[in-house]
């Protein structure tokens, strides 16, 4: 595959934070470009039917109803607090 003018592949390699030999700059390029090869070849297809969506299939609820019910017994809500004082938890103070 020709080298896509377009494609730096130094500023590719530098915005990707990677040091690369010129074999891996010759590798990494012709692999790119024969990736937007595929892309031009994508962009031919007419999709003007296909409705946009954000995934490929009907994404639903899978949340369980909201329904009230009893919580915990205060005693078992404090069981694991390091701290507790008139039936609530005790943090450090964080605010002077």
């Amino acid at each position: 595959m020709p080298d896509t003018p377009e494609l730096n592949i130094d500023r590719v390699a530098e915005l990707a934070r990677i040091a690369l030999t010129p074999e891996e700059k010759a590798e990494f390029s012709a692999q790119l470009g024969e990736v937007l090869q595929h892309v031009e070849q994508l962009k031919k297809v007419d999709v003007s039917a296909v409705e946009p969506t954000a995934h490929a299939f009907a994404v639903e609820n899978v949340w369980a109803d909201d329904v009230a019910q009893e919580g915990l017994p205060v005693q078992e809500a404090l069981r694991n607090a390091p701290a507790q004082r008139d039936n609530m938890i005790l943090v450090p103070k964080v605010v002077e």
